[in-house]
């Protein structure tokens, strides 16, 4: 297979992608990936998913601040085809012509559903039943251009968006191949997304993890699996922070933000959320049996919306 490919992408999520592309013998001329980061301390350079992967396959990465630094390298590569997953920089009119056929991007929604940067914690958060992915070709507008492929998938119950997301990158990497053949054969047809139904999935914000306590349990519930496990679902207590990584359902209720049994199930504003896992501020996750052993927060207490 003698085509030129580039590969633009950052994050875990893309990684089982660039592996499926490179193990079925097409050849990856190069690997985008935004720059290495230095950890809060600055004592160490943190390099993203698809970077280390790429060095572990031995495939040529550059990692430039802003892609078009890398204009006429790219131009010289010749590409028949470019393949986008959540690389992170918007791709000028300019870089989108360097490709044969195009710059084609893996989209984690049912396009023209929650288009943007967080499209599958928004689906849990929105407790949608289906989400899935799209093949789409990129323009110059966010997420708009023409789709080829879609599939869907069914978000199971009590679903993370850590274990939706694993899901749906296995399912890229699996269907990315089909396509990129019908792309070279000329056998994939792309549609215009309808522009009029579409919806937008804006970037998540730490303060959003804040639980609100009047909200139903069913709502709080679909916070905590969307936003788990980064930047988490949350409350105060005594000017300590606590992230619920996973919680169930309860039918029982109380006052409004009572704390009604001594296994930490939590009343809200419809039924109750019984939680399981749990960290505290500065501290490891924990099973909630080993988090009570010396936890302040005993039965009866009622957690405010501060």
């Amino acid at each position: 297979m003698d085509k030129q490919i580039a590969f633009l992408g950052t994050p875990d999520f893309a990684t089982p992608i660039l592996k499926s592309i490179h193990e079925h013998g097409y050849k990856i001329s190069c690997v985008f990936s935004q720059p290495p980061k230095k950890s809060k301390r600055g004592y160490k350079i943190n390099k993203s998913p698809v970077h280390l992967l790429s060095e572990q396959l031995g495939i040529n990465i550059k990692t430039p601040h802003k892609i078009e630094e890398e204009f006429e390298y790219l131009k010289s590569l010749n590409l028949d085809l470019a393949i986008v997953v959540a690389y992170g920089q918007i791709l000028s009119k300019d870089i989108l012509k360097l490709s044969r056929n195009g710059f084609i991007n893996i989209h984690a929604s049912l396009l023209p559903k929650w288009r943007g940067a967080a499209p599958i914690q928004r689906s849990l958060i929105n407790m949608d039943k289906i989400t899935g992915i799209s093949i789409m070709k990129i323009n110059q507008n966010l997420d708009e251009g023409p789709v080829c492929n879609k599939y869907p998938v069914e978000i199971l119950e009590n679903e993370n968006a850590k274990n939706l997301s694993d899901r749906l990158s296995k399912l890229s990497a699996e269907k990315i191949l089909e396509n990129i053949d019908k792309i070279f054969n000329q056998k994939v047809t792309f549609e215009e997304q309808d522009n009029f139904v579409a919806s937008y999935a804006k970037k998540i914000q730490k303060k959003e993890g804040k639980i609100n306590w009047t909200e139903n349990a069913n709502q709080i519930i679909a916070k905590i699996n969307g936003l788990y496990p980064s930047p988490g679902a949350w409350f105060n207590f005594e000017n300590q922070r606590y992230k619920i990584l996973k919680a169930e359902l309860s039918e029982n209720s109380a006052k409004l933000g009572e704390i009604i049994d001594d296994e930490l199930t939590i009343s809200c504003g419809e039924k109750s959320l019984k939680v399981i896992e749990i960290q505290r501020e500065g501290k490891k996750p924990q099973l909630i049996k080993e988090f009570l052993l010396g936890s302040k927060l005993k039965k009866g207490i009622i957690l405010n919306n501060d």
